[in-house]
């Protein structure tokens, strides 16, 4: 999550016929509707319109999220209205949503930050009839008809032992939680907790919570460093907005050092963005887990194309490598979030490696 970026290098378009053809079209005849992209792709604008609401854009995560969804609007996977954000605000969020509706939206995507505060929205949603697909959050109450996510407490498990390993079962850790309004930032933090307190008790964590701010995140970390200058490792749980400000802190304090030197500080992020991916080549940071963002605007443009056609989900594994369950009110499509080391930090998998950053 956060940090504003200004603008952003372009998506790289891949480098197929059927792409070279979707281009040309559109330059050609401005078609709405898009060309096809394999079973699921195109034909987006006789189902009706999709209002889309994006969360933020203080994220290099939420902004190349953004770029998904804009190419895969431009490709045809559905017919949207125009783009609205909510900027992190669920006021803004809940009055974006009713416009969209006035609009004439038959299905909604939104990426509620306050899993706990759009249930009253969700219950007018159902009321009309129009199904909502949820990003990267589960709302805590209502009815959604997919939400599209990975697993979060995969995250914060992944990062415990990924530490405790590090720092061979001892020695202080501290945490950067996330907003624990939402979902996302309690999954990580509890899973975090319990995996440190199960499998490495002889780590202590200093638990600071930002609400995915990254100056909150760098304040605090500046006290702990002074009442623990022995700290050993850092968990962001949410590289776009902690990353440069941390970064900048551990270098003016002279504490970035290289993984193989005496001092170093272990970091483990979660997001996978290109700024993340660079700093564990340099050897800044050690880890990161990869928010499939490429992903999550696929899924959630084809997730509402078939709300529209009247599909009912179905439980299991998918054709994209994730595993659909059900939930309270809804189902979650599961999608995977690799770790990323120094080991696999080029492959060409990853999302953020397909990104041009003008190299």
């Amino acid at each position: 999550m956060p940090r504003p970026t200004g603008g952003r290098s372009p998506l790289r378009r891949p480098r197929t016929a059927t792409t070279s053809a979707c281009a040309l079209l559109l330059v050609a005849v401005a078609a709405l509707t898009g060309c096809n992209r394999g079973e699921e792709g195109g034909k987006g604008g006789g189902a009706g319109a999709v209002g889309i609401d994006l969360p933020r854009n203080d994220s290099d995560f939420w902004n190349s999220y953004q770029q998904y969804i804009e190419q895969g609007v431009k490709a045809g996977e559905v017919r949207a209205l125009p783009l609205t954000n909510s900027q992190n605000d669920i006021g803004k969020l809940v009055s974006n949503v009713q416009a969209l509706t006035d609009q004439g939206a038959k299905a909604i995507v939104m990426a509620p930050q306050d899993t706990g505060a759009i249930a009253e929205t969700l219950k007018t949603l159902q009321e009309k009839k129009i199904p909502v697909v949820s990003v990267d959050t589960r709302p805590d109450q209502g009815q959604v008809y997919m939400v599209v996510r990975a697993d979060n407490r995969a995250y914060g498990e992944q990062a415990c032992r990924f530490l405790g390993e590090r720092l061979k079962g001892k020695g202080k850790v501290a945490e950067f939680q996330g907003d624990l309004a939402s979902i996302n930032g309690r999954d990580r933090s509890e899973a975090f907790k319990s995996c440190m307190t199960r499998e490495f008790p002889g780590i202590q964590v200093f638990e600071l919570a930002t609400e995915w701010k990254g100056d909150v995140a760098s304040a605090k970390l500046q006290s702990t460093l002074a009442a623990h200058p022995d700290l050993g490792g850092i968990y962001m749980q949410a590289g776009g907005v902690f990353l440069q400000p941390t970064l900048a802190l551990l270098e003016q304090k002279k504490l970035l050092k290289a993984p193989d030197r005496a001092g170093h500080i272990a970091i483990i992020s979660n997001d996978g963005i290109p700024e993340e991916l660079d700093a564990i080549r340099a050897g800044k940071i050690d880890a990161t887990v990869s928010q499939p963002a490429d992903l999550y605007a696929t899924y959630a443009l084809r997730w509402a194309k078939r709300a529209l056609a009247g599909e009912t989900p179905k439980t299991g594994t998918t054709d994209h490598g994730s595993t659909v369950v059900e939930i309270p009110g809804g189902f979650e499509d599961q999608l995977p979030a690799p770790l990323v080391t120094k080991e696999n930090v080029d492959d060409p998998n990853l999302w953020a490696n397909q990104l041009d950053q003008g190299r």
